[in-house]
C-alpha cells in the first residue's frame, strides 16, 4: 500500500504530471464527444416537448449542466489552492489556475442561458433573483481570480494571493445552491434531488445528465491542456524542459 501512495506522489511533481496529463487529454476529448453527441441528440430531438414552457425548455440542457459544473470548478480549484496554500506545492496553484477560465466560461454559459430562458418565462432578461445574483458573484469570483493572479509577477505569490481569495469565495456556492430554498425566488426549485425522485420524463433526465458528463469531460480535458502550458511556462528554466525543447526541435 505504501508504495503505491509513493508511486501516486509522484504525479505531484510537474515534472511527473505533464506526460500523464498528455496522456489523458486525448481521452478526455473523446469522452466529450461521444457523451456531447448523445446527450445532444436525446435532448433536442428525442426528449418530449415541455407541457407548459413548449419547446423553449430545451435550453435547460446547456444553462443546468453548466450551472453544476460552474459550482463544481469553484470547489475543485479552491480545493487546489488550498492544497497549495498548505503544503506549499508547485503543481496546487498550476491547477488552481488551468481551471479558473474554464470556471468562469461556465459562469458565463449559465448566466446567458439563463437569461435567454428567463426572458420568454418572466418577460425579462434579468432579474435581482437570489440565485442569479449569486451566481453572478461566482462570476466576478472567477474573474477577479484571474486578474488578481495576472496583476502579480511572481507565480508564487500570485498562487497565494488567489488561494486566499478562492477560499474566502468558495462560501459563495451553498448560497447559490441554497438560495431557492432559504429565499422566495423566481427561480424554479431543484428538478433534481438526491432523497426523491426526479420530476421530469426520464428521455429529458439521460439527456441532462448526458450533457453534465460532456461539460465534466469538456472541463477536465480543457483543464489539463492549460495545466501542460503552465508548467512549460513556470518550468522554463529546468533542465527537464530544455531537454523537452531540444527534443521537440
Amino acid at each position: 500500500m505504501n508504495n503505491r501512495l509513493i508511486n501516486w506522489f509522484k504525479f505531484a511533481s510537474p515534472q511527473s504530471f505533464y506526460p500523464l496529463a498528455g496522456r489523458m487529454i486525448p481521452w478526455f476529448w473523446a469522452l466529450t464527444a461521444a457523451f456531447g453527441v448523445a446527450g445532444l441528440w436525446i435532448s433536442f430531438f428525442v426528449a418530449p416537448t415541455d407541457a407548459q414552457q413548449g419547446e423553449g425548455y430545451r435550453i435547460i440542457f446547456i444553462h443546468v449542466p453548466a450551472s453544476w459544473m460552474s459550482m463544481f470548478i469553484y470547489c475543485i480549484m479552491a480545493g487546489w489552492a488550498g492544497l497549495g496554500l498548505v503544503f506549499n506545492t508547485r503543481l496546487s496553484g498550476m491547477m488552481a489556475s488551468a481551471l479558473a477560465p474554464t470556471g468562469a466560461l461556465m459562469a458565463f454559459l449559465s448566466l446567458w442561458t439563463g437569461a435567454l430562458w428567463g426572458k420568454p418565462m418572466w418577460g425579462a432578461w434579468w432579474v435581482w433573483d437570489a440565485r442569479l445574483t449569486s451566481e453572478l458573484i461566482l462570476f466576478f469570483l472567477y474573474i477577479g481570480f484571474i486578474a488578481l493572479q495576472a496583476a502579480i509577477d511572481d507565480p508564487r505569490r500570485a498562487d497565494k494571493a488567489g488561494a486566499i481569495l478562492a477560499l474566502v469565495g468558495v462560501v459563495n456556492v451553498p448560497i447559490i445552491y441554497f438560495s431557492v430554498k432559504w429565499w422566495n425566488t423566481l427561480h424554479q426549485g431543484s428538478t433534481i434531488n438526491l432523497t426523491k425522485a426526479p420530476s421530469m420524463a426520464q428521455t429529458m433526465l439521460w439527456g441532462m445528465l448526458l450533457m453534465a458528463l460532456c461539460f465534466w469531460m469538456y472541463s477536465i480535458a480543457v483543464a489539463l491542456m492549460r495545466a501542460r502550458a503552465i508548467i512549460l511556462e513556470r518550468e522554463t528554466h529546468t533542465e527537464w524542459v530544455k531537454q523537452l525543447d531540444e527534443v521537440k526541435s
